[in-house]
């Protein structure tokens, strides 16, 4: 029998106490304010936490910045990292300002969540540029300076 696969950087089934923590959070703030779908059942998902990756290094970029300006924000975001609801620290490429992240591949269960059946042994570097475009063939992973 074929197994239902998918590949993400989070699945809420992955047992640890800050995807645990992240959940609980979710889950409260979710039934107090009444958001319809989510106040029996609060879900989690994979773009939830990436959002919470990003403010988070946001709010870490702007207090290393000591401003909201955007270019110093910019630059201050270079190297921040993130300990994620995933379980691993995620960390914002210093010259491309891409996420490196883990990769997980799910089985569906009949609940909804996944049972990771595979993952990579940390995270990714970020690869801005898929290798399998020919078009992308001699651009480079980081932008040029001006």
């Amino acid at each position: 029998m074929l197994a239902d696969l998918a590949a993400w950087n989070y699945f809420m089934s992955i047992k640890n106490p800050t995807n645990d923590a992240f959940i609980k959070q979710w889950s409260a703030y979710a039934k107090a304010k009444g958001i319809p779908g989510h106040k029996d059942k609060p879900l989690t998902n994979d773009p939830m936490e990436a959002s919470v990756i990003g403010f988070n290094m946001w709010a870490q970029a702007v207090t290393k910045a000591k401003s909201t300006e955007t270019d110093k924000v910019i630059a201050a975001m270079a190297g921040q990292t993130f300990k994620a609801p995933s379980g691993i620290v995620s960390k914002m490429d210093e010259k491309n300002h891409h996420l490196h992240k883990s990769v997980f591949i799910g089985e569906i269960r009949a609940d909804g969540q996944f049972n990771v059946v595979w993952k990579t042994p940390g995270p990714v570097k970020a690869q801005p540029w898929s290798p399998f475009i020919p078009e992308n063939k001699g651009k480079k992973d980081e932008p040029e300076k001006k």
